[in-house]
């Protein structure tokens, strides 16, 4: 089987797939399906996302590649299967890029990034089926917090949105405590959800993702917990069997070593 003389060019990389995927190639990428190829997209997007937060640029370029490669393995098995292939993907997401930004590829124009994302929802609007709901081209897939600002910020493109940040604090105030008030299990989970979709919106008008930042403050909990585990196994103590303020001064300890 012939190898691609320039790896660097994309054209080897559909080429590989292709061989891959051929008679005489790998009986795993031979047995996949879109279905059964579901769980590494997911997985490689979320290492993508980790090499993101981390700032490594090699990591990155790396796990960019595992994720271009679920995307041209989907478009093999597409082919395969007569359904669409490499080049219909990409002159899809060409045609949409050159339609949906008319202030650069036409006559049309805008001021600034909020000019774009109203033009883009209209955009948007256009080719939407008549009967189809805003909110209907948000994944269901995605995480609930990324989900929640999400649905928020395309309704606020319409003008669906709080005046001020103050009114969102104070909304977030009533919510947190509507949730102390409750006392049936069930009443206070939807309470909490209501202060999560409050926050989410609060951290939205702050051009913060909650998802982000959620995942850097559990990383650093990671990181000072693991510490704390570690200085016990220095000092031949037993976690466990700490009282709390013993264990708060571990954490102290922690926090100022590894942040």
């Amino acid at each position: 089987m012939d190898i691609p003389q320039d790896l660097r060019q994309f054209g080897s990389l559909v080429q590989i797939i292709t061989s891959l995927r051929g008679p005489d190639g790998c009986p795993w990428d031979r047995e996949q399906t879109h279905a059964s190829l579901r769980e590494h997209l997911l997985e490689e997007s979320y290492e993508v996302l980790e090499a993101l937060d981390e700032t490594d640029p090699t990591n990155l370029c790396s796990e960019l590649g595992d994720l271009l490669l679920q995307i041209v393995l989907h478009a093999q098995v597409a082919k395969d299967a007569a359904e669409f292939d490499i080049g219909d993907v990409i002159e899809a997401i060409n045609r949409k890029l050159i339609y949906r930004h008319p202030h650069v590829f036409s006559s049309a124009t805008a001021k600034n990034s909020d000019d774009v994302l109203v033009r883009w929802e209209e955009l948007k609007k256009k080719e939407r089926k008549e009967e189809a709901v805003m909110l209907g081209g948000v994944p269901k897939m995605l995480p609930a917090l990324a989900y929640s600002q999400s649905v928020q910020e395309r309704v606020a493109r319409v003008g669906f949105d709080w005046p001020s940040d103050d009114g969102v604090l104070d909304k977030l105030a009533e919510e947190i405590a509507e949730a102390k008030a409750v006392i049936a299990p069930h009443e206070r989970a939807v309470e909490l959800g209501d202060v999560l979709f409050t926050l989410a919106n609060y951290a939205r008008r702050q051009n913060i993702d909650l998802e982000s930042a959620l995942r850097e403050s559990n990383s650093k909990f990671y990181r000072r917990f693991s510490y704390m585990e570690t200085l016990c196994r220095e000092r031949k103590l037993d976690l466990v069997k700490m009282s709390l303020d013993e264990q708060n001064k571990l954490w102290n300890e922690a926090k100022l070593a590894v942040g």
